[in-house]
This record gives C-alpha cells, sequence and structure tokens, in this order.
C-alpha cells in the first residue's frame, strides 16, 4: 500500500478541483466585461483558454499526486479508502456532482487503467440526487398586475449592463406587446428571471418563465450592441426556442454561477427535452457533460434491447460510424487507413475535431465528446458491425468474451443526412433544405472556417430542420485556402485533356467547381440558384477571406428571424 494517506489524498484532489473552478468562473465573469467593450476576439480567445483549463489542472493535480506516491499502482484498498474520503468531502459541496468527475479525471490520468469500475471511479454519483429545482434561489420574479412595464424594468434591470440603451422605453412596450397575449393566451400572472446572465458571441441572455395557476413556459430576451447602445433584440419563448439557443452546435456559454447543478435543474425545467449532459456542456462544462453522457448511456444499455447498427448514409472514406437505433447518438471511429483521395494522417483527423471543439461552431458543426477505452457489451453488437469495424480499424477495437473495448472514439448527436433527407424530400422542402444548406456553408465561411467537402452526405438535419456540418477531416480555415477562378483554356483541346492546363498548388479552391457536383440534379439547382449562386464564384470567397483579416466578425442570431422584435435593417 502506498504510504499517501486516503483521507490526505482525498483532500488534495478536492483542492485541486476548488482552483480549478475558481478559475473556470474566473474567465466565465470576464464575459461581462467583454460584452460591455465589444471585445469580440478577447470573448473567443476567453472560450478557447477555458476549455483548455481543464485539461491543464488536472495534469497539475495528478503530478502532485504522483509525487506523493511510493509508486503509481493502483491499490485497491488505498483507492477505496480514498474515494469513500472524498465522498465524505462532497457533502454540501456546492458542485459536488462536478468534482466526481474531476476526481476520475485525476485518476485515469494517473493510472491510464482500462475497465475500472465503481469501486475506483464515480461511474454512479455518491450525490444521493440532483440538486432541487429551487428558483427562490436563483431568480427574482414579479407580478405584472397595471404595471407590466415597470415590472420588465426592475427584473431585467438595464443599469447592470453598464452601457447604456439606445431606448430602452420603446423596447419594454414592443417586448409587452409579445408578451400581453401569449401571457392572457395562457393565464400567466407573473414573469421570472435568472439572476445570472448568460454570455455568448455578440450577445447576452436573460432566461426564466412566464408563470401562472396553470403552469409556465420558458422566456428568453437576447441583448445586442448597435451603434446607439444596447437593445433588446428578440423574444423567445417555449422550449423549442429555448432549445435551438442551446444548441449542441454552438459555443458554450458563458454564466457566472456558484450552483451548477442547481442552474442546470432549473435549465431542465425549462428544456425537458434536453439531457443532463447537453445542459452542462452548453455551460461550459463539457467534461462533466461526458459523465452525465455515460451514466445516462449505462442506464439506457441497461432498459433497452436493440444492438449496435452501422448508421444509415454513405460510408464514409475516413470515420466508421455506428449506432443504437433506440438511442439519438452516433458513434465514431477513426479508420486505419484511408483510401485515395483522403492524404490525412489519424495525427490530422483527431487534430481537426479538437480545432472544432475550440472554434465558434455558429449553430453549423456539431459538438462532439471524445472518449478512449470505451467498453460496449459484445452482445448488444450485430455481426456485420463487428466485422466492419474489425476490417476498417482493428488497431482501435479489442475484443473479449462479452465486451467490444474502443480505445477512441467520438460520440455525437445523431442527425438525418443531408443526401438522404433530400432523396425523399417534395420541392418545398428540398427548397428549404438547400437554402438551410447555402446559409451554413455562409455561415461557416465567416467565422473563418472552410468546410473542404461540400458534399450532402457530410451534412445533417436536426430535429428542428437546421443543416449541420459534421464530417470534419477536410476543414481548412478560410484563411489558409487560395480561392481562383478557373483560368481561361488557350485551346479547345485543353478543356477535354485528362489533366488540367493549369497549376494547381495544394490549397487552391475553385468555387465554380462546386456546382459539378452538388447541382446536378434540377430539383436542387433550382432551389440553390436564387440564394446562393454567389459561392460558385472565387470572388464571394475572396471578400470573406477579406472580411476576416479585417477582423469583420458578423451578426449570427441563433434564433428565427421572426422572434427578433424588430425587423432587420
Amino acid at each position: 500500500m502506498n504510504a499517501a494517506a486516503p483521507s490526505k489524498l482525498a483532500y488534495q484532489i478536492l483542492a485541486g478541483f476548488d482552483k480549478h473552478f475558481r478559475l473556470f468562473m474566473r474567465i466565465s465573469r470576464r464575459a461581462k466585461d467583454h460584452f460591455i467593450q465589444q471585445n469580440w476576439q478577447a470573448a473567443d480567445a476567453a472560450q478557447r483558454e477555458r476549455i483548455a483549463l481543464y485539461s491543464q489542472r488536472v495534469g497539475l493535480q495528478t503530478q502532485k499526486i504522483l509525487e506523493q506516491l511510493d509508486q503509481p499502482v493502483i491499490s485497491n484498498e488505498l483507492w477505496q479508502q480514498t474515494k469513500r474520503a472524498y465522498s465524505k468531502l462532497l457533502i454540501g459541496h456546492p458542485q459536488a456532482e462536478v468534482a466526481e468527475t474531476f476526481f476520475n479525471s485525476v485518476f485515469s490520468a494517473l493510472f491510464r487503467h482500462r475497465g475500472l469500475d465503481q469501486q475506483h471511479l464515480f461511474l454512479h454519483t455518491s450525490v444521493r440526487k440532483r440538486q432541487p429545482f429551487q428558483p427562490e434561489k436563483l431568480s427574482k420574479y414579479r407580478f405584472v398586475g397595471d404595471d407590466p412595464i415597470g415590472a420588465l424594468t426592475a427584473l431585467i434591470r438595464p443599469e447592470r449592463f453598464i452601457q447604456p440603451f439606445a431606448n430602452i422605453d420603446e423596447d419594454l412596450t414592443l417586448v409587452w406587446q409579445r408578451l400581453e397575449p401569449i401571457m392572457a393566451a395562457n393565464h400567466y400572472n407573473r414573469i421570472e428571471l435568472l439572476n445570472s446572465v448568460f454570455y455568448r458571441n455578440k450577445g447576452a441572455y436573460l432566461v426564466g418563465r412566464l408563470i401562472g395557476p396553470r403552469g409556465f413556459t420558458s422566456l428568453l430576451l437576447p441583448i445586442r450592441h448597435s451603434d446607439n447602445g444596447l437593445y433588446i433584440d428578440a423574444l423567445l419563448h417555449g422550449s423549442d426556442d429555448l432549445s435551438v439557443v442551446f444548441s449542441f452546435t454552438r459555443a458554450y456559454f458563458m454564466v457566472n454561477t456558484d450552483h451548477p447543478g442547481m442552474l442546470v435543474s432549473y435549465l431542465k425545467q425549462l428544456m425537458p427535452h434536453k439531457s443532463w449532459a447537453e445542459l452542462y456542456t452548453a455551460l461550459g462544462l463539457q467534461k462533466h457533460g461526458k459523465t452525465e453522457f455515460y451514466r445516462s448511456f449505462l442506464h439506457h444499455l441497461d432498459h433497452s434491447h436493440d444492438q449496435f447498427t452501422i448508421a444509415p448514409g454513405i460510408k464514409g472514406m475516413v470515420m466508421a460510424v455506428f449506432t443504437l437505433p433506440s438511442l439519438p447518438m452516433v458513434f465514431k471511429i477513426i479508420k486505419d487507413q484511408f483510401a485515395p483521395p483522403k492524404t490525412v494522417t489519424k495525427a490530422e483527423v483527431k487534430a481537426k475535431y479538437d480545432l472544432v471543439k475550440r472554434h465558434d461552431r455558429v449553430g453549423r458543426m456539431a459538438d462532439t465528446q471524445e472518449y478512449s477505452d470505451f467498453v460496449f457489451p459484445r452482445d448488444r453488437f450485430s455481426q456485420a458491425l463487428l466485422e466492419e469495424l474489425l476490417k476498417v480499424a482493428p488497431s482501435e477495437i479489442e475484443l473479449s468474451d462479452d465486451q467490444v473495448l474502443v480505445k477512441h472514439l467520438y460520440v455525437e448527436r445523431r442527425m438525418t443526412p443531408l443526401n438522404i433527407f433530400l432523396d425523399g424530400a417534395s420541392q418545398a422542402q428540398i427548397d428549404d433544405a438547400i437554402f438551410e444548406y447555402g446559409l451554413a456553408i455562409k455561415q461557416l465561411a465567416s467565422v473563418n472556417i472552410f468546410p473542404g467537402d461540400m458534399l450532402f452526405k457530410n451534412f445533417g438535419l436536426t430535429r428542428h430542420n437546421r443543416v449541420v456540418f459534421y464530417d470534419y477531416d477536410e476543414i481548412e480555415y478560410m484563411t489558409d485556402c487560395n480561392f481562383r477562378r478557373i483560368p481561361q483554356s488557350q485551346y479547345p483541346e485543353q478543356e477535354f485533356a485528362a489533366e488540367p492546363w493549369f497549376s494547381i498548388a495544394p490549397n487552391d479552391v475553385f468555387p465554380e467547381e462546386f456546382g459539378h457536383f452538388l447541382l446536378a440534379r434540377p430539383s436542387i439547382r433550382q432551389a440553390f440558384t436564387p440564394h446562393h449562386q454567389d459561392l460558385l464564384t472565387a470572388e464571394y470567397w475572396q471578400q470573406v477571406q477579406q472580411n476576416i483579416r479585417d477582423a469583420i466578425i458578423p451578426d449570427i442570431y441563433p434564433y428565427k428571424p421572426a422572434r427578433r422584435l424588430r425587423p432587420p435593417a
């Protein structure tokens, strides 16, 4: 047995977590200053800093623990006692559930051990129950009565944003014009808003509820900057509206809270269809989001009987993708070898996925969770899937009599592949989907992301019919690409030659060619041309590159135009 006392180890790991969470919240609190100062580049840098923080702090804590162990070997007695001591320290801790994940991360970093169970890790939480839904500790409410504008003013507290509003009286009048019929129809008589402001990109979001004797509905008020001051841009209500704003395709929120579990319980009431994992992740606690997903995954396996199968759609050249039909997720494994023309390496693919994790996804790229040594029950795998994985990624698979261990994989929300959707869609559905597809490409380009492979099979539709990109092995920064026109041929014969008549560098992109492989079907060309013909010109892409170099950050709204209080300029 190691000489380190279990109680001392437990205390030091919790002290490491507490230090991490203080730093995490320090970065989160800076979001208010970035918003007030309109320092969007600093806001983006803070997102990256906060994402990197967790691994840094786990690494430092692991090193401290290693220095105190006689030798870094697992002693069941030592670590069982350490875990029990840690559990006692977590009683009454305001971030207990997140601290459990930190313990798991430190232990896993120490031993890189596979197949660990509940005796070593908090595979199942020791917290007796989730922090309760206690709005009185997180929010304030006002009865509307005869003075709705006064009630809204008291809740919004415009002065806390320091910068003046351009016309707060007009804003509140527009808000009440939208709210009044909703409240009357549903007998709501009071408005509640969380004390914490949610910051992301160029917006600040006030989140709360409309409440009445028959129940409640969710409410969200986005605040943005104009040339003349702040303004309330929109009014969103209902779980679907909020779900889009809290989507897995967007950057994480910056929120000042010492009770993340309590805040997530509040959000879960507003968006019951969102998983606990999604909500923790939306607050930037993505490592605990992984824990929540894994726990729900184990629970789902215990209460389902279907088998994992190859995911529907065209097989990818880089990833093997499989799914469990009863679970709305896909599992992605990098293949051992890539067929031509793919030239990337495994390490490069991993770097692309890490880039997406750190980048602003603008609602158009799916967030992924990365796992090592993920264990599945072997009897739940179809024989076809098992044969496929052993064929394309044998180095990633270890089999035992009852388990399939995958050394490295990504977990991602399952969507309907765009190519499959288009094959069975009406013209009206094609029009909507292709408009969304072009808009997705433009919004990604505006934040310095070039998708690379723009085939429809690499995009999916969410349940809200938003088009999202999810194949990252060929993405590049826009500023690393060279968008060119195809040079004029000197002789007609050159256009029919097997090889191009002009030189092509590795980073050259010819937008004129996009139409050849995207718009062969007349129904798709009909939907694409009125809105996105500019995507087929080098000049469009060159202008976007210049905007990026000039630090022109676009306004991209995470809600429908109809939700805005004023028509777009």
